[in-house]
């Protein structure tokens, strides 16, 4: 049985287990995916997938990443994780992706909803962020269903495969209530 962390009506934040690793380089690989993630250029080898998870497992203080799973099946759909977690400034980045067969069916936005409760309420900060790219629409609208703001812009800042050099978009979200203007 996998063990759950947070649960919520179509998904849940999961421990990420060994087995998650076949499904995640396949998606991983899947251009689809690849394209608004760092480095879409590159072919990441099976290896390279076992390696992350390991530094994953090992690295507990810095970053948090879960699978995300369907609420009733517990069947894998993507991730999200807390990245350069700051304990002394009570901050951290998001990042998620989904496999592309569950794509538009709500998962993304309650999974970050959920990965926001966790570090609101189990890991105490005070803000979460994001990059995005100007042209990841449904990413974009991900962070702003969750409360996030748009704080910034790097303009022409990275590289996107058929797209050029694109604006780099920063969202921050403040534990409700702290830092709002």
């Amino acid at each position: 049985m996998r063990p759950v962390v947070l649960e919520g009506t179509k998904v849940a934040l999961s421990v990420l287990m060994r087995d998650d690793i076949p499904t995640l380089w396949k998606w991983y690989n899947d251009r689809k995916v690849r394209r608004y993630l760092l480095k879409p250029h590159e072919v990441f080898f099976y290896e390279d997938e076992l390696e992350w998870y390991e530094t994953i497992r090992r690295n507990k203080a810095r970053e948090k990443v879960f699978a995300i799973v369907t609420r009733e099946q517990r069947r894998l759909v993507g991730l999200v994780g807390l990245h350069n977690i700051d304990s002394q400034s009570r901050n951290a980045e998001i990042g998620y992706f989904l496999g592309p067969e569950h794509w538009r069916k709500g998962y993304g936005t309650e999974a970050v909803a959920l990965a926001l409760s966790y570090a609101f309420e189990w890991l105490n900060l005070r803000k979460v962020y994001a990059s995005v790219y100007e042209t990841n629409r449904p990413s974009i609208a991900i962070l702003e269903s969750n409360g996030f703001l748009r704080a910034g812009r790097l303009r022409r800042h990275h590289y996107v495969p058929g797209e050029g050099f694109v604006d780099v978009l920063i969202y921050e979200r403040f534990r409700d209530g702290e830092g709002v203007v």
